[in-house]
């Protein structure tokens, strides 16, 4: 990172919506000492988290004329995050997204020139899925002595954006990784039923659009295979191509990961298994948190980072999740049987 590009310790927090806002929050929760500005497209919005985040928050412009620039901006805002990523790289200023749209992602990986030039990181998939999902990964894949398969479930969605951003990865293509090749298939097809952590528990779970068949194998360059499925109703299958019948919950409900590594150790083909039960959106705003301080500690190489790559202290930053409040749970039980 330049850290004459931008103040080290402030932070920018572009939207101010449910996983924003819990972001905020945790990045001033830290043992390190952060100040804020917190941006969104609504200013009434902005006004009113920072008014509850105290001294330390300020809006985007506070200061007028001269106001120094940020050391990390997240983008934790539903809209494309590839412009002002683009922005903030050529300033030479750190850049953590959220996102989870296939092609805001795949154009933001695109940025790893960019973010080299200037000597700037951007982290991209700073969520629970992707994002979290990377970390489970290669704490599990670590126990392996050869890793040949990642397969991630996710149930619940967080804000109202994120709601929408589910009911169209049902409607979409689903990318998934097979015998190191890219696959498409129709969102909404191949159901597995899938525990995760209760209370949740067992839910059916289908092909969708999601990011991490798209970035799981960049980070583990020998994985083979790699599917992404979410879980769904038959309503949402069947209503998922028609505009969404009901309103998201502003805040979302309880969401659920399930990562699930195969590979062989000791002669034998194994699984492993494990994931965790929160609201999605305070699993993503704690991934995303723990990003951009590990940023503002100068901890990450200039360029991409992935969650879940080999170079990154995956061990350190699942620490802190735990830290943090995140509950991770494992299976311990027959590996046939799949259940928690």
């Amino acid at each position: 990172m330049n850290a004459a590009a931008g103040t080290g310790r402030l932070v920018r927090v572009v939207g101010a919506g449910a996983v924003g806002a819990r972001l905020a929050r945790a990045i001033l929760a830290a043992e390190i000492s952060v100040d804020l500005e917190i941006d969104d497209a609504k200013p009434d919005v902005a006004r009113a988290l920072i008014t509850g985040l105290g001294d330390r928050a300020r809006a985007v412009g506070e200061l007028g004329v001269g106001q120094p620039d940020p050391a990390v901006v997240v983008l934790a805002r539903p809209k494309s995050h590839i412009e002002t990523a683009s922005k903030a790289l050529t300033a030479g200023i750190s850049v953590v997204s959220v996102c989870d749209d296939v092609d805001d992602v795949r154009s933001l990986m695109s940025l790893d020139r960019l973010a080299r030039r200037n000597n700037a990181t951007i982290v991209v998939g700073a969520a629970m899925s992707p994002g979290l999902s990377g970390l489970v990964a290669r704490h599990l894949a670590s126990r392996l002595e050869r890793l040949d398969e990642i397969h991630v479930a996710i149930h619940g969605t967080g804000g109202p954006e994120c709601a929408i951003q589910h009911h169209r990865a049902l409607g979409g293509t689903a990318l998934g990784w097979t015998d190191r090749a890219w696959m498409e298939r129709p969102a909404g097809s191949g159901r597995e039923l899938a525990w995760f952590p209760e209370p949740i528990g067992a839910k059916d779970c289908y092909r969708a659009e999601m990011v991490d068949p798209l970035v799981l194998p960049r980070a583990f360059p020998e994985v083979e295979r790699v599917s992404a499925r979410m879980s769904a109703t038959r309503r949402d299958r069947l209503t998922a191509r028609l505009p969404m019948l009901t309103p998201p919950h502003p805040e979302g409900g309880l969401g659920g990961l399930r990562v699930e590594v195969r590979g062989h150790r000791n002669g034998e083909r194994i699984a492993l298994v494990a994931g965790l039960a929160e609201r999605t959106a305070v699993a993503t705003a704690h991934v995303a948190a723990v990003f951009a301080l590990a940023l503002v500690r100068n901890e990450l190489t200039p360029g991409l980072v992935l969650p879940g790559d080999a170079v990154l202290d995956t061990e350190r930053l699942l620490d802190r999740l735990l830290a943090a409040g995140l509950v991770m749970h494992e299976f311990v039980g027959t590996e046939s049987r799949s259940s928690w």
